[in-house]
């Protein structure tokens, strides 16, 4: 399973990367405004300087909503480094658009993906990835995790190769689910990330070797 950052903040896109488990960043225009990133021109260098950190798969999100803005958008997107994957959103205007970018090499992540039609409709188009919000069908008392194995189930009978990218990620948990159910990538904070490392009996062992270790060095 492929892990991807869900930030804009390119501190916690190096630490990640440094832990030698990262596989690519996703970022949305809230995450941009987050880290005080305004103006068309910031917003391009901001995605460059993180191409500049990862080795692959940067998703970089169209702000248009109609199939010619989103396709200018996406191509200049495109344009800025091979590492990005144009984000679109799952509405009818972006579905053409997907279809077009497919036919074109360019590489789509769909998102705000909340039903199996949509991801359906998503992979017929083309697209490269599917985004299921697992965290905010949960908000809403549903079950985000069912979403994933129903996606897992529909490509898996017809043999699509869009990919299943579990985003809304909550916590750790969310994370192992989504590896038991078949997600092909999850995109998740870096505390979700770092808290997979975290097991009390790891942290006790930890502290029992060196305890032995310092009464045996006679420390």
């Amino acid at each position: 399973m492929k892990f991807f950052i869900d930030t804009a903040n390119l501190d916690q896109i190096k630490e990640a990367q440094d832990l030698g488990v990262l596989d690519g960043v996703t970022t949305n225009p809230s995450l941009m405004a987050k880290e005080g990133i305004t103006g068309d021109e910031n917003v391009i260098n901001h995605y460059k300087a993180i191409c500049d950190i990862v080795d692959d798969n940067v998703s970089a999100e169209v702000i248009s909503t109609d199939y010619e803005g989103i396709v200018k958008e996406g191509e200049a997107l495109a344009a800025l480094n091979p590492k990005i994957v144009v984000k679109v959103p799952m509405i009818k205007e972006g579905l053409k658009a997907i279809k077009y970018f497919s036919s074109k090499g360019i590489r789509t992540n769909c998102t705000l993906i909340f039903s199996p039609a949509q991801a359906l409709l998503a992979a017929k188009a083309g697209a490269t990835y599917v985004s299921p919000f697992l965290g905010r069908l949960d908000d809403i008392s549903t079950d985000g995790l069912t979403l994933i194995e129903d996606i897992r189930l529909i490509f898996d009978n017809y043999g699509f190769e869009t990919q299943i990218l579990a985003a809304s990620i909550r916590g750790p948990l969310h994370i192992v689910s989504c590896a038991k159910i078949g997600a092909d990538v999850i995109t998740a904070p870096l505390a979700a990330i770092t808290g997979l490392l975290k097991h009390p009996l790891t942290d006790s062992g930890l502290a029992t070797f060196l305890a032995d270790h310092a009464k045996a060095a006679g420390k």
